[in-house]
């Protein structure tokens, strides 16, 4: 059966956007990309988003037949399912269902590192700084040798932190660094997605240019350290 037509519909900063995007490049199947300015929503992309957020993934199975679908984990376990390539899920149950409290915990922790970033004031800074610490200081505990998550094999659970460790590289190492102070096993992970080839290329060029012109733009506390 022939592969369907795939849509992402994007933004270039958003880490939701960028888990599908890792998914589908691990996958190694042609997608088109479509970004939106979600500050001027247009017409076509709210009729399809029943949240009006990205990501959305437009399924074309041809022969009149288009759905689309919304929520990224939604759309990554539809591809996960229907796509070939290797599995991001180990095969026993228990390991699988485990795999996904950590997809949960990621976008925990996700939270905590998007509202360190954009924080107004040191003090709610200093406060989602410290709930992203004991995130990281959780998951350290569980990580084993590496170099991915469950080990050899790269799965959903590193598609879902790549995005989250993205955000730290743009920023001054005096922020970024002693915030994973402290956790070896998630810096070399860290480092080890930042390395591999899906998650590099689920952004653009300028993704560093243009998260610190968002961070610019909400008056983040650490708009003014970054340009100092």
């Amino acid at each position: 059966m022939p592969l369907p037509t795939l849509t992402l519909v994007s933004h270039p900063l958003c880490p939701f956007v960028q888990r599908a995007a890792i998914v589908l490049l691990e996958k190694q199947v042609p997608f088109e990309r479509i970004d939106v300015d979600l500050s001027h929503k247009p017409d076509w992309f709210l009729a399809m988003s029943p949240t009006g957020k990205v990501p959305l993934l437009q399924v074309d199975a041809g022969h009149g037949a288009q759905d689309v679908l919304f929520e990224s984990m939604a759309i990554c376990e539809y591809l996960q399912e229907t796509l070939p390539g290797a599995s991001h899920y180990p095969d026993d149950p228990l390991a699988r269902a485990r795999q996904r409290a950590w997809v949960e915990f990621g976008s925990a922790a996700l939270g905590d590192a998007w509202g360190f970033l954009n924080a107004k004031d040191a003090v709610t800074g200093q406060q989602k700084a410290a709930a992203f610490q004991d995130k990281l200081a959780q998951i350290d505990k569980v990580l084993g040798s590496g170099p991915y998550f469950a080990g050899d094999a790269f799965g959903m659970v590193d598609a879902v932190f790549a995005p989250v460790f993205r955000y730290f590289d743009v920023l001054d190492a005096a922020i970024s660094a002693p915030l994973f102070a402290g956790v070896p096993r998630v810096q070399a992970w860290r480092r080890q997605l930042g390395a591999r080839a899906s998650v590099a290329a689920a952004v653009s060029a300028d993704y560093p240019a243009l998260s610190r012109a968002h961070l610019q733009r909400q008056k983040s506390w650490l708009a003014q350290p970054m340009d100092a």
